[in-house]
């Protein structure tokens, strides 16, 4: 609540925040619905109950007890979506493991980064997918995999590194190693059978909810990721109380087109299932629309997550129409802004009348703000709605960090049960990240109007400075988006010898669409200032985009800048 003018707010909650662990939740909802399905992978050709789910989350978590991991360790995972992707990010909580979440598309210099970052001592990849080799880039990184035992790896790059463990999702259960390094998943599974269930029990009753979990890199918009630290508290409550803002329960099916390593998949995703013994249903490896389309239909999925990205892509596939998405009532829109165009197509033509806008960062669980079902369109598509439930909010001037007053644009910060511990091994940047009041500075601009409802107006290292005027790339690309051409539109700036910066705008038509600078600059003029229109105009057939389907505005600004300062 606010008692006052400044743009501040905090949202009580009738429940109080769960005070348990992720095991202790998790198994007290497989007792209620043993008989739900937990999970669905449609080209895995598998789905687990409930009760199956449980009882080979227990096994894995033997297995990895058998290896040796234990409490406090760091367990990486390289891999698409698939359930043993899932089985792992729930077996590392039941003993204490800290699960490291790795791009699959990172390449060998990316993923080399995130193991010396973290300090991974297991990793778990999958063989290959499309052109990246897995195998091929861990063998330029430990090319002693080719000859060492499965148990006596040793490298001085990655001096905590000791066990990597190979898995096929098409057959986990397959007993064939590349290279002797290798351990298998069938090795994984054998190990299990020498820890008790009781030994198991017993670790998992020494685990405290404010242990850390997970470790997940922030998604590369701005710059090199950063490993965020979270806990059980932060990520199940986050988790949770998403799903209360959803009406979601056992009887949901929710279709999960986004990758699990990302907070999305992972946080808003998985957990958010299995802490109400609803049903993920795994459509795809990676994002294919064409799938996620099926996936709907098959399953009879009742909800559906995804970045603007992904719902345009589903919207003006060519068998779009093919498909019955009747039942979809509801979801989670983030990562980006969703023009009015785009949110009236998903609410009529896919069904999902209570969509809802979500806000976030990896640092924060990840969600901090979500509209509601009973908000208007309006809100639904000029703010990201307020705050979840036990968070505070605010907006601070971003010279002096005084709290600006109500309609103000500032920086937005957040405090409460969903701040990250901190980035691992990096006290430096979580100082920097996390004020001495525990306040999270999320480098997002905002407003805030008297309810709490926030709108985003841009990123602070993204506000364009034009001989002097302040302008925020969010208001251009609204604008521009509404343009009947246009598909997809991001504005920012690029340096400008006598304005200091100009706006350049990157603009995707809609197919068998032709459109010129010119046509663009008209549309703006006398609809917006004359400083806010775009001088560069760019059609492209694609955007730089990282794996979740965000734009990643700082290689645009690369690409530009290079093209321009050769020409």
């Amino acid at each position: 609540m606010n008692t006052t003018n400044k743009s501040y707010f905090y949202r009580g909650g009738e429940e109080p925040l769960l005070g348990s662990t992720i095991p202790e939740h998790f198994i007290s909802v497989a007792a209620r619905f043993p008989d739900n399905d937990a999970v669905v992978s449609i080209p895995q050709a598998r789905r687990l109950t409930y009760a199956e789910f449980s009882k080979q989350i227990d096994h894995i978590a033997c297995g990895l007890l058998g290896m040796g991991f234990t409490k406090g360790d760091r367990v990486g995972v390289w891999s698409t979506n698939n359930i043993e992707w899932a089985l792992l990010q729930m077996a590392t909580a039941w003993i204490g493991v800290i699960l490291v979440n790795i791009n699959p598309a990172y390449q060998t210099k990316e993923l080399a980064y995130a193991l010396q970052r973290s300090e991974v001592q297991g990793l778990f990849i999958i063989t290959s997918f499309r052109s990246s080799d897995y195998v091929a880039m861990l063998l330029e990184l430990l090319p002693e995999l080719k000859s060492t035992a499965p148990d006596a790896l040793s490298n001085n790059k990655f001096p905590y590194l000791r066990r990597i463990i190979l898995y096929n999702p098409a057959s986990p259960e397959a007993t064939e190693r590349p290279h002797p390094g290798f351990v298998v998943w069938h090795d994984l599974l054998q190990l299990a059978n020498a820890v008790s269930k009781d030994r198991l029990n017993k670790i998992t009753a020494t685990l405290d909810m404010d242990d850390p979990i997970n470790i997940q890199y922030t998604s590369g918009t701005t710059g090199f990721p950063k490993a965020v630290v979270l806990t059980h508290h932060n990520i199940l409550n986050n988790a949770w109380f998403s799903a209360e803002a959803m009406h979601f329960s056992e009887k949901d099916r929710l279709c999960i087109p986004v990758p699990f390593y990302h907070c999305f998949g992972m946080v808003l995703a998985n957990l958010l299932c299995f802490a109400t013994g609803a049903c993920a249903v795994i459509p795809s490896e990676h994002f294919d629309p064409l799938a996620v389309l099926n996936g709907v239909e098959a399953e009879r999925c009742t909800a559906i997550h995804g970045v603007p990205t992904m719902f345009i892509a589903e919207l003006e596939h060519p068998r779009f129409s093919e498909f019955n998405l009747s039942t979809l009532r509801t979801g989670i829109m983030a990562g980006a802004p969703c023009p009015p165009e785009l949110m009236t197509r998903v609410i009529e033509q896919m069904h999902c009348r209570e969509i809802l806008i979500g806000y976030g960062e990896t640092e924060a669980s990840p969600i901090t703000h979500l509209t509601t079902r009973d908000d208007t369109f309006e809100r639904r598509i000029e703010t990201v709605g307020h705050n979840l439930p036990h968070q505070e909010v605010k907006v601070v001037n971003t010279e002096n960090g005084q709290t600006v007053l109500m309609g103000e644009i500032g920086e937005i910060c957040f405090r409460g049960y969903h701040i990250m511990q901190g980035y691992y091994g990096d006290p430096e940047a979580t100082a920097k990240a996390i004020d001495p009041q525990g306040w999270l500075h999320s480098g997002d601009l905002g407003t805030m109007d008297t309810e709490g409802y926030l709108r985003i107006t841009g990123r602070l290292k993204e506000m364009i400075i034009r001989g002097g005027e302040n302008i925020y790339p969010r208001e251009i690309e609204d604008f521009i988006f509404t343009h009947p051409k246009v598909a997809e539109v991001a504005v920012f700036g690029i340096p400008d010898k006598f304005y200091g910066e100009e706006i350049m705008a990157w603009i995707q038509l809609h197919a068998k669409e032709t459109c010129s600078k010119e046509e663009i600059q008209s549309f703006c003029k006398g609809e917006i200032a004359h400083f806010k229109i775009p001088k560069h105009i760019w059609f492209v057939e694609e955007f730089p985009l990282t794996v979740t389907g965000k734009l990643q505005k700082f290689r645009m600004r690369e690409m530009a800048m290079k093209k321009l300062s050769a020409c």
